[in-house]
């Protein structure tokens, strides 16, 4: 999905609404998916959809694109920040457009394109001129890194901590496995990660972290599988344990605490 460029506290339906260059810029690069072969969710319309069906209210504007995101259900999303000069040495456009994995919001690709100059006040060209002259290289380097992250997976990163209120460590034998804690949080990700691919970056008696695990792409019904997901998946597992925990995830990081 394309979306456009915005600071913060702008609000995407304003500059939607009031921004002629980037709603071009946005739908020049989304042609440019289009024509490639890439399946893609057109922004504007999600976005008018849930302004009509009222997803969304005045309390929520700064959610707007992490939902639209997750209601879009797509891989990758893009955004577009286009700008234009016009002067009498000649007038030219400029397009930068980053692709982000939406799971996580790693950046996977990047390019910035100018049209070059010329003699025309007609800033839909330029800036069309701008996106193509990039779309085939950037298309590329997107297709490459999802290409990627299907195969090897998405990296995530994970910290087991404790309140401090805990009675537990990661020595504690766990009632009916005959396991330290550390022992059965690192079979559990061995079993649990992508090709049982995973890094402990330290292990200690109040912490251990999980630097770099691999889940996959999509779960056992093709629905995307998120760190969000994974977290939960986590949470069952030890609760199962009979362990009362509480998990907090920023993008492609998950914090378990255990009480």
């Amino acid at each position: 999905m394309v979306i456009p460029f915005t600071k913060d506290g702008e609000s995407l339906r304003d500059i939607l609404d009031n921004d002629i260059n980037t709603r071009i810029a946005v739908a020049k690069v989304k042609e440019g998916f289009d024509s490639r072969g890439f399946t893609t969710v057109d922004f504007i319309g999600k976005l008018k959809s849930a302004k009509d069906n009222q997803v969304f209210t005045m309390d929520n504007q700064t959610d707007i694109k992490a939902q639209i995101l997750e209601l879009s259900g797509s891989d990758i999303y893009i955004v577009t920040e286009s700008s234009a000069k016009i002067d009498a040495t000649g007038s030219s456009a400029t397009v930068i457009i980053t692709g982000y994995e939406t799971a996580t919001g790693n950046s996977i690709a990047n390019k910035v394109s100018s049209s070059g100059k010329f003699q025309t006040n007609d800033v839909e060209k330029l800036i069309a001129r701008a996106v193509e002259k990039s779309m085939e290289e950037f298309t590329y380097m997107v297709s490459q890194k999802f290409d990627n992250i299907s195969k090897n997976g998405r990296s995530v990163f994970i910290d087991f901590g404790f309140s401090d209120s805990s009675i537990l460590n990661m020595s504690s034998e766990i009632e009916n496995t005959n396991l330290a804690l550390s022992d059965l949080l690192e079979e559990w990700i061995s079993n649990n990660s992508l090709n049982g691919s995973y890094h402990i970056q330290g292990n200690t008696n109040l912490k251990m972290i999980f630097d770099d695990v691999k889940i996959p792409l999509k779960d056992k019904n093709s629905n995307n599988y998120t760190s969000t997901k994974f977290a939960l998946d986590i949470s069952k597992y030890l609760k199962s344990l009979n362990l009362d925990v509480n998990k907090e995830i920023k993008g492609n990081s998950i914090y378990i605490t255990l009480n």
